[in-house]
C-alpha cells in the first residue's frame, strides 16, 4: 500500500476535505468583505474589531463605520464608530 503525495499547497487533503491552511485564507479573505445594512449596526450587528459596514440607507458623512473595540461590557454587537 503506497500512500498518495499531496502536492505542497494543495487546498484539498486526500480526502477530499478543505486543507487547515485554505480554510484560514478563506477565512482572512471573507473577513475582507465590508458588512452591509441599513441602519446604524451599533448594537446589532456582530463582528470583529477591524471590519467594516456600509450603511445603505445612510447620507453623505454617516455611512461607513469600523468596528474599534470587540465588544463593550460583554456585547459584540457594540463598539462601532462612525469613520
Amino acid at each position: 500500500m503506497t500512500i498518495k503525495q499531496i502536492p505542497r499547497g494543495h487546498p484539498f487533503t486526500e480526502d477530499g476535505i478543505l486543507s487547515y491552511r485554505a480554510r484560514e485564507v478563506l477565512q482572512l479573505l471573507i473577513e475582507l468583505d465590508i458588512l452591509e445594512g441599513a441602519g446604524s449596526p451599533e448594537g446589532v450587528v456582530v463582528a470583529k474589531s477591524r471590519r467594516l459596514y456600509m450603511d445603505t440607507s445612510g447620507t453623505a458623512g454617516s455611512i461607513l463605520y469600523i468596528k474599534k473595540l470587540s465588544d463593550i461590557s460583554g456585547n459584540r454587537a457594540n463598539g462601532w464608530i462612525l469613520i
